[in-house]
Order: structure tokens, then sequence, then C-alpha cells
């Protein structure tokens, strides 16, 4: 297994000016995805992430995939997916979408046990008609949030949501023999506040589902599914996530399938990780990555959303997307540059907050003017750096990358990633680093001009001011920006005009903004499609 990128002709790999040559005939291979959503984070990154790779990417039409708390077509889908399978090499497969219909669906659906575990048996059927085919399969522990809304959840959520995650704490800890009196009569009254039928529907969905988890893991036993990730989504240290954890846990260690299933906290990067992984494999690469950090404490910090110290996420990334973790920088690929929040949990901030109040240990529990220069060094000794911007969640840190303006190496970053959660935005940039690696690039694309516009600018800055300035004028609200999609996306391509002429004339000099749309009718995601322009 060698850790270099495969040699192609006349490719310059910016770093040390030699030109490759031809060492192997560069032949399309085949990936096919069935993606968790079609959202542009799971649908549109991978294909940009593809796009200047010698694999072809096969994604099902969008139009088949749902919106939203819409499933998906299943049964169209597994037709196109039998139909277009036979020349593939990788199938990397979200099970929520092939079994529920998507991401939302899952904490939707009525289906019965049976109706579950009889359509993700049907991948035995894909294997045995492909064998040289390799499955790489995700399927998530479904999310329990601490707050009310049904936005993405059930229509009770809205009213018992808090009460529901807090039961789930509550028994988690009762069972674990945790609990003090208080929090049993905690237990009881929210027993009695939580109408039956809401703690039955609720409870019965992640009986199902976890089921079907359990059977993702006997299928790995049976070499059906090559490579299992379970995402932890917006997860936290008890409750109902941690105790469907730990039964899957028990039965991986059984198997003895340590190095087949991976659990840790992620959602919406994963098939960007395992298409990093596929790409590896398919290149017989492992990809070197030394971690640097922007705090001492940061790597045994536990970020927002999630159940386990930032660095132990780090090394979950990074071997799922087929690298792994070196001592030092001399001997990296990769020197993944860490900006990590010197607090975690609720403590954590937010990124569209931070220009009005930041904690005061993001000043002294941090160090971003040595992170810079600790960055400047090693880009000038030919490292190939990228930046995992975790301080905040949902959003960029703008003190951080206005330093980069300053220093003049904004256009100097191999890749950047600073999105929603913690797992988000580490898989992002982990998976195009190593993507970019096998392929030889350097230099700035379309992929790292997307994040820096979207994790930054829009994220971080522009998404508030629209919620704060636009939406009032228009009887608009931030879920739900009914008939107006194509006006209030008109203000944000403007906004993001204003914030590339400020910030990103040199980075965006081969591109511009070709189109700006809201994929859920809501602010909370954005699509930016770019054009490339000679």
């Amino acid at each position: 297994m060698r850790t270099h990128p495969p040699q192609i002709a006349g490719i310059n790999d910016g770093y040390n000016g030699h030109i490759h040559m031809l060492e192997r005939e560069v032949v399309m291979r085949n990936i096919m995805l069935i993606p968790l959503d079609e959202r542009p984070c799971n649908y549109n990154y991978p294909l940009m992430l593809a796009r200047d790779t010698d694999v072809n990417l096969l994604l099902p039409p969008r139009e088949i995939l749902g919106y939203k708390k819409k499933p998906a077509q299943i049964d169209d889908l597994w037709e196109w997916l039998i139909k277009n399978i036979s020349d593939c090499d990788y199938l990397i497969v979200s099970i929520d979408m092939l079994v529920y219909g998507g991401i939302v669906p899952s904490r939707l659906h009525s289906f019965t046990e049976k109706e579950c575990l009889e359509r993700l048996e049907r991948l035995k059927e894909i294997k045995d008609s492909n064998k040289k085919l390799k499955i790489m399969a995700f399927n998530l522990i479904m999310r329990v949030p601490s707050y009310d809304s049904s936005e993405e959840e059930p229509d009770y959520y809205a009213y018992y949501g808090a009460r529901i995650f807090r039961y789930s704490w509550l028994w988690d800890i009762i069972n674990r023999g945790m609990a003090s009196d208080g929090d049993k009569n905690e237990f009881e009254n929210l027993k009695k506040e939580i109408p039956d039928d809401v703690l039955d529907d609720y409870i019965n969905r992640r009986k199902v589902n976890s089921s079907v988890n359990l059977q993702a893991v006997d299928m790995v036993k049976r070499g059906i599914i090559d490579f299992l990730i379970i995402p932890l989504d917006d997860c936290s240290e008890y409750g109902f996530s941690s105790l469907e954890q730990q039964k899957i846990l028990d039965e991986v260690e059984k198997n003895n399938l340590q190095d087949k299933v991976y659990i840790y906290p992620g959602a919406d990067e994963v098939g960007c990780t395992l298409l990093a992984r596929a790409y590896n494999e398919l290149n017989n690469t492992k990809p070197c990555v030394y971690v640097r950090y922007s705090s001492t404490i940061g790597p045994q910090i536990i970020p927002k959303y999630e159940d386990r110290p930032l660095n132990e996420s780090i090394k979950s990334q990074v071997i799922a997307a087929g690298g792994i973790i070196v001592d030092n920088s001399s001997d990296a690929d990769i020197v993944l540059m860490v900006n990590s929040p010197a607090l975690g949990g609720h403590k954590m901030g937010e990124s569209p907050e931070a220009v009005y109040y930041k904690d005061r240990s993001y000043y002294s529990m941090r160090n971003l003017r040595e992170f810079v220069e600790a960055l400047k060094y090693y880009i000038g000794k030919n490292k190939r750096c990228s930046i995992a911007d975790v301080a905040f969640c949902n959003g960029a840190d703008q003190e951080l990358l206005n330093m980069l303006l300053k220093q003049d190496l904004i256009d100097k970053i191999y890749s950047y990633a600073g999105w929603n959660t913690s797992g988000n935005t580490l898989g992002t940039v982990i998976s195009h680093s190593m993507i970019k690696f096998n392929c030889n690039k350097s230099g700035i694309d379309d992929f790292y001009v997307l994040r820096l516009l979207e994790d930054w600018g829009y994220q971080a800055m522009i998404r508030q001011d629209i919620s704060r300035e636009d939406l009032p004028v228009l009887g608009l609200s931030y879920f739900d920006i009914k008939d107006k999609n194509e006006k209030v996306a008109e203000k944000a391509k403007r906004r993001l005009m204003d914030f590339k002429s400020k910030n990103l004339e040199k980075v965006m000099r081969g591109y511009e903004i070709e189109r700006v749309y809201f994929p859920w009718n809501r602010l909370f995601e954005i699509g930016i499609e770019l054009k490339k322009i000679d």
C-alpha cells in the first residue's frame, strides 16, 4: 500500500515542480452513489469532488429522491439501481434512502420491521449478481433533537420535542444506575406529560430503525456489505441514541467487525467520505495526515451536537476516508489544520453570533495568531495545508478567515470546510483533501471556492443578514420562504457577489456565481452553482 498518489501524464504537482510521467493507463472506473437525500451537500458535493478524477460517479435522477419530508420513490430507486449497477466497481449506498426514502422520512415512516428488513436484504441480490462489486453502506442512528420543532421531525415534536429528549436522557441514566431520586421523579412526571400515543409512535419507530442497523451489521458479517459507517446524527452523551449505539457496538465486537463497521458523529458528509475511501482503494493509496490544532485543549473538547472528544472524531474521519494519522508534518501528505473550540457542548459558539459575542475562551484558550503563523510555515515548506474550521457551529470563524486574507494566505489553502456540525466539516475537508491528493491537483478548485462562498459568505454572514433585514419586509420566516424562493435567492446572490468583491476576487478569478437557490425552501441550507470562466 503506497502513500503517494498515482502518477498521471502531464500533471504538475505544484510542489516540487516535476511533471509526472505516465505510469498507468487512465481507465474510467464506475462508482454508484445512492445519496442520503437530494440536497446539494449529499448530491452535488460528491459530484464536484469526482469531477476531476478518473471516476464516473453515477447518481439516481434527483426527481425520484423525494423532497424533505416527502420520501423518495423507493421502488423506482431500486429499479434504477438494478438497471445501472452491472458495470460498477463500487456501490456507495445510504440505507436510510433505500429503506425509508431519505434522512427525514427515516424519522417519520410507518413501515413495519419486516418491510424494512426485506428491503435491506435486497442488497444480497445485488451482491450475488456482481461478485466484483464492493458495497460501502451508511445508515444513521436516528437523532433525538433537544428542542421543540417539527421542521424535520413528526408533527408532535413541535410540542413535545424537548421533553422527549429529556425523557430519553433520563431513561438512559436510570438504566445505567446513575440517576438521583430527583431524576427519577422528573422521569415519572414526563411520562405523564407526554401522551402515550406520542411515546409509542416515537419509540416503535426507533425500534424498527435499530433493527435495520443491526441487520446491516449482520450483512457485513455475511460479506454482503464490505464496509459500513453508522453515523451519529446530532447525538449526545446519554439517551436513546447512546443506548442504540451500545447495542450495535456489542454486536460489532462480538463478531470482530471493528475494522469494517465504524460508528462516529456525522451525517451529511458521509457520501463524500466513502467516495474518498473508494478512490483511495482504487488507487491503492493511504494518504498520511498530520493534525495541528489552534487550541491546546481542543483535542479533548466535545463539540456541540456530538458525544465524544474532537480528536476521537478526527481519528475516525481520517481512517473512514482511507487515510492514516502520522506523528509529524514531515511524513504527512496533508497537514490538517484544525481551528478548534475551547469550549464544548451548549457553550460552543454559533458562527453568526460570534460577530456580536464570543466567550472569552475563544481568546484565552486558543491562539489564532500562532495558528496562522504555523500555517504560513507549513505552506512555505510546500505542505498541502487543509483547514477544518470547527471553532463554531454553522459557519466559518470570520476572525480566522480575515487573518488569512490579511496574511495573503487565502489562495494558498489546499482545502477548507466550516459548515454545520464538526462532523460535517471534518468529513468534507478530509475527503476533498484526499481526492485532490490522489489526482495530483494543486491550486484553487471549484469546491474550495464553493466552501468559502457557502461556509464563510453565506452561513457565517449573509444568512443572518437576510433573516434579519429581508424576511420581515417580505413577511417570510427562516424555515418557510413560501413562494418567494427566487426573490430571496436573488437577494442572496447579490449579497454573495458583494462578499466576493470584498474578499474573494483573487480566489474567484476563474469563477463566477451562476445560480443561487434554496433547496428546501428555507434559509438553513443554500444551493450555489459556479461557472468556470476564462
